[in-house]
Order: structure tokens, then sequence, then C-alpha cells
């Protein structure tokens, strides 16, 4: 009993900021389920009116063959069957619908809103999982919470209250047929809604890790192929993913008798029901205590009732894929609900200072910290080349100027102002950066160039395009800057990749850049027209360069005027 009430508290507490949403929006979900109910008593009155109809009929014709005068009007009756078959149909349509519509309108705010979340996370939360991972979150798991109300909440509460709609219409003609049906469909109820649920929970919710499982270790099998060929490792993966897969069809097996199950029983507990409305109904009859039309339309009437129980045991099984996604999508959000400094004001317009005091990083469940009392100043407008082979930490320390990452101690200040009160949209204007991972979306090479500045012109990305040497290649393009670049650049080379990435920055007008290896990836020829004016387009903002190492060629970044070194977190020397 104890692990019950334990396991019931776990259910609320992790629908229970779902239930909220919904509560916010109470007065649209309202006529979603006054229209389920409107649906349900159209269709048990259609049953119900058509049998008694019926059975009137039938007995005032045996009268009048019998010689007996007998007369029965037909037009009210036939008018309340027609009423009842076309609010039904019309009542239906409209409550599929709405409540789709409605569905459809929650689970597009509720994306949004998880969208804006997973974009404020660090690094440090974003690389603990894949992104396929965080897209399945977006997705997958949002899409599992269109149950809660369509199929769980609504279904179930219009069911409850037709059952005792439905007992005490009943009740009105004979009260045991009333009690006896109320009894056995209001057991039957308690059942397809909680004991489905405790039935199923565990395995519907171990679909919902299980799915995500093998969508990983599929995506790692796409990705990684060539490897896992070379390496001989091919086969083993794949017996891994059969594993998988053998688990999650042990469960939906196991999930589909359950609602096979759930749904004989609905149909027998109707069944039963309508038997001893039939039987009790018929003793009434003959104690001269009700009609024979109303005798006939009481066990009618609840046959009618199965459209109520029909979609409850395999909304019910599957609650605990419902709760999975909930209990994910809640820890995605408790991620996020972290203490925000108070912004304050940034410093004027000018190069900026950088200030890193004694900081320290380290990446979760990494043996060795990243950065360890790391100090270091540029001076307004100064350039400074931090070396280090790869992972002494040099993208660790962009990430943190970036503040993509918090530093587990010390102090990072820009301008004299501490980095964690720069307000956002002025820390991202800025501050830019040129990294390794150059991200372009699948879009036309105008559209990508714009993420840099919004409002550009046309002879603004020209004259960008110009600046790395692209504008001759892109007016040669059939549709020029409405040109797609592919997913990610797919359909551009490495080095036409870099001087977009280059050309977008340059489009900006920051005070602080930060370049990590900029020529990477350039011919020599390219990198030599091109240093010359990054150098001048750099005068008069502060610069941190990324480079594994200077050796005084023609790849070295411009007017460098300090140099540092990074050796396994630390600062090892400077000149």
């Amino acid at each position: 009993m104890k692990r019950s009430d334990e396991g019931r508290r776990g259910l609320l507490a992790e629908l229970a900021p779902w239930l909220a949403m919904l509560a916010r929006h109470r007065g649209r979900l309202a006529g979603g389920t006054g229209l389920m109910a409107l649906t349900l008593v159209a269709a048990i009155g259609l049953l119900a009116l058509s049998g008694w109809f019926i059975t009137a009929t039938g007995l005032t014709g045996l009268l009048l063959a019998a010689g007996v005068a007998a007369r029965l009007d037909v037009y009210l009756p036939g008018g309340g069957i027609r009423a009842f078959a076309v609010t039904r149909t019309v009542a239906r349509y409209l409550e599929r619908l709405y409540n789709h519509d409605t569905v459809l309108r929650l689970l597009a705010d509720l994306r949004g809103r998880l969208f804006a979340v997973v974009a404020g996370l660090d690094a440090h939360a974003l690389a603990q999982r894949r992104a396929s991972d965080w897209l399945n979150r977006l997705t997958a798991d949002i899409d599992a919470l269109d149950s809660l109300f369509l199929r769980l909440l609504a279904p179930a509460a219009v069911a409850l209250l037709a059952i005792l709609g439905l007992a005490a219409f009943l009740a009105l003609f004979a009260p045991t047929v009333g009690l006896a049906v109320g009894g056995l469909l209001l057991a039957g109820w308690a059942w397809l809604v909680v004991g489905q649920a405790r039935l199923g929970m565990a395995a519907s919710r171990r679909q919902v890790a299980g799915r995500e499982a093998l969508r990983g270790r599929l995506v790692e099998q796409l990705q990684g192929m060539a490897e896992l060929e070379a390496y001989g490792a091919l086969a083993d993966h794949r017996r891994r993913l059969d594993a998988l897969e053998a688990e999650l069809y042990r469960d939906q097996r196991r999930l589909g008798t359950l609602v096979a199950l759930g749904n004989a029983l609905s149909v027998m507990l109707v069944g039963a029901a309508a038997l001893a409305a039939l039987w009790l109904a018929a003793t009434a009859w003959q104690a001269g205590g009700l009609s024979g039309p109303l005798a006939v339309m009481m066990p009618l009437a609840v046959l009618a009732m199965s459209e109520a129980l029909a979609g409850l045991p395999a909304a019910f099984t599957w609650l605990g894929a419902t709760r999975g996604a909930a209990a994910r999508l809640n820890g995605l959000r408790q991620a996020a609900d972290k203490p925000v400094a108070e912004a304050g004001e940034a410093p004027p317009p000018g190069p900026l200072s950088v200030e890193m005091a004694a900081v320290s990083l380290r990446y979760p469940g990494a043996p060795l910290p990243a950065l360890e009392e790391v100090s270091l100043r540029l001076a307004p407008g100064e350039r400074l080349a931090l070396c280090g082979a790869s992972g002494a930490g040099k993208s660790s320390v962009v990430a943190l100027l970036l503040r993509q990452l918090t530093p587990a101690a010390g102090e990072i200040r820009l301008g004299d102002a501490a980095l964690s009160a720069w307000p956002e949209a002025e820390l991202r204007r800025r501050v830019a950066a040129l990294t390794q991972r150059i991200d372009l979306l699948d879009d036309s090479l105008a559209g990508n160039l714009r993420l840099a500045r919004p409002e550009a012109g046309e002879g603004e990305l020209w004259a960008a395009l110009a600046w790395v040497e692209l504008a001759a290649w892109a007016q040669a393009l059939p549709e020029g800057l409405a040109t797609r670049v592919g997913e990610g650049g797919r359909r551009l080379s490495g080095g036409q990749v870099r001087r977009l990435a280059l050309a977008r920055l340059h489009l900006m007008d920051p005070d602080l850049v930060l370049l990590d290896e900029p020529f990477a990836g350039l011919d020599a020829a390219s990198v030599a027209r091109l240093r010359p004016r990054l150098d001048a387009w750099l005068s008069g903002r502060t610069t941190l360069f990324l480079v594994h190492q200077l050796d005084g060629g023609a790849f070295d970044p411009p007017g460098i005027d300090r140099r540092l070194t990074l050796v396994e977190g630390r600062l090892a020397g400077y000149t």
C-alpha cells in the first residue's frame, strides 16, 4: 500500500507541470470536453430512443391487429431520432476538428517554449546528450504529451460523467436498474483507468528510454559505418541493435496483450451491464412497474456506453509512456532553472578589455580540469595569440568568453564589467567568434549571411562576399544569393565554408573578436590576399587568436602583439 501511494504521488508530481499548463487553457479544453460529452449523449439517446420507438411501434401494431384501439405519436420520437443522429454526426466532426486544433496549438506553444529552454542551456548541459537526443525531446517526447488531454483526461472524465448520468436516468424509471448498471460500469471504469495503467506502467515507460537508446545507437552506426567496418566491429554493433529491438518488441507484445485484455473486459463489462439491465427491467415489467418499450430501452442505452469506454484500455495501458516523456521534459526544464545574474549596463562602445582572474573549469565526468587557475589580460585593441596543442583548453577559453560555459572558480571581466552582468543581446552584438566548427543552415547564401546582421541589404552582402573573394563565384551561380548551401553547407567546399564564415563575421561590427585558426582549410594564395584585409578590419578591435603554434609563416594571424601558451589547461609561458 505504501509503495502504491508513493507511485501515485510520483505520477502526480511528474505530470503536475503539464496539468498546470493545461489549466491555463481551461476554457478551450472545457469546450472540447463538452463536445465529447455531447457526442456521447447523442449516441446514447439515439440508441435508447430508437429501441423505445421500435418496441412501441411493434406493440402498437400487435394491439391494432388484435382489434384493440391504440395510438402512437410517431412524429415526436421520429424527430428526436433524427435530431440525435444529426447531432451525433455534427458533434463528432466538430469535436475532432476542435480538439485536434487545440492540442496542436498546445504542442506548438510547448515546443517553442522548450526550444527556448534548450537554446539557453550552456555547453556543459548540451554536451551530455547527442543532438538527436535533444531533437527527440522536442518532437517525440512532446508529441507523447498530446495523450494527456485528448486520450487520457477528457475521455476518462466524459466516460465517468456518462456512467453517473446514465445510472441516474435509469434510476428515474427503475432504481434497481440504475444502481446495478452504475455499480458495474463504475467498477469497470476504475479497472480500465487504474488497473490497466498499473499493469502497463513499467513496460510502456521502458518504451520511451528504449526508443531513445535504439535511435542513438542507429545514428552511431550510420555515422560511424566506415570505422565500424574498418575495425571489424560492425557485427557486434548490429547484435546490440538487435538486442535493443528484441527488448522493445517484447514490451510492445506485452502492451498489445494488455490492451487486448482491456478491450475484452470493456466489451464483457458493457455486455454484463446490459444483461443485468435487461433482466431487472424485465422483472419490473412483469411486476407492472415498467412498460415494454422502457424495458427494451434500458439495455440498449447501456450498450451505447461501449463508445465511452472503448478508448480507455489503450490510452491508460500506455500511460507510462506519457509519464516517461513528462519526466524527461521535467529534467530538461530543471536543467534550465538555474540562477541568472542580474544584467547590468554594458561598457561604452569601443575595443573591450578582457580579464580572466584565476579561472578554473572542469567538465562533468572529466578526470582532469579543462582549465586551472588561468589568469590573462588583454588591453583594449590588443591582439593576443593563445597557443597550445589540441586539448590544451583554448576552445574552453572561447566558450567562457562567449558565456556558453560558467567557470567553476575565478572571475571573468569584459570592459571592466563582470561577464555575468552583461545583457545577453549586448554581449552577442559586441563579441564575435569564428571557431573550428562552422554552422550553416540549409538556407540560401543570403539567409546564412544575415544570421550576422538580419537587416543587411543585398549590397552589404555582396561587399562581404567580395571581401573574402566569393562574390565572383556567387554571381556565376544561377540563383545568386538565393542559392541554397545544403545542410551544414554540404554543397560548398571546405574553403568556401570557411570564407563564408569570415564574410559573416565581416558583416558584424564587434568590439571583441575571437578567431580560432582563421586561415584553416585555405590555400596559401588565398591566405596571402585575405591576411592584409583581415589585418585592416581588426584594427581598433580587441582580438584573441587561437592557434596551435606560430612559426612566422604566411599562415600566422596578422599583427599579433603578445603570445601565451596553454599546456593541459595551465598557462605555461608568454612572449
